[in-house]
């Protein structure tokens, strides 16, 4: 449940940085040179992208009540327990830990 809100939360950041590409691509149109131009639209297209990627993740996680990072670290952490699971061997026998 609570997966679901922070998915709904989402919205905010990708309202900010879609507010933030407007005002990027308004001054744009100030600019008069052609190179200021192309760097003002990459940055408004890789503001695009961030809010898209953000908000695509918030209806994920709104879908499946499931965060992607949640469940990476999880995965991850099953995976560091299997392999420090005790085999039987002597304290002598266990390799060495860095």
């Amino acid at each position: 449940m609570l997966y679901r809100l922070v998915g709904l939360l989402a919205i905010v950041p990708a309202t900010v940085l879609l507010t933030i590409s407007f005002f990027v691509l308004f001054s744009i149109r100030k600019a008069e040179t052609q190179g200021l131009k192309a760097f003002g639209y990459v940055v408004a297209a890789l503001l695009w992208i961030s809010a898209l990627a953000i908000f695509s993740l918030g209806i994920y996680t709104v879908a499946t009540g499931r965060h992607p990072m949640m469940c990476t670290m999880q995965e991850m952490m099953k995976t560091k327990m299997h392999m420090m699971k005790p085999t039987g061997m002597m304290p002598s026998m266990m390799p060495a830990q860095k």
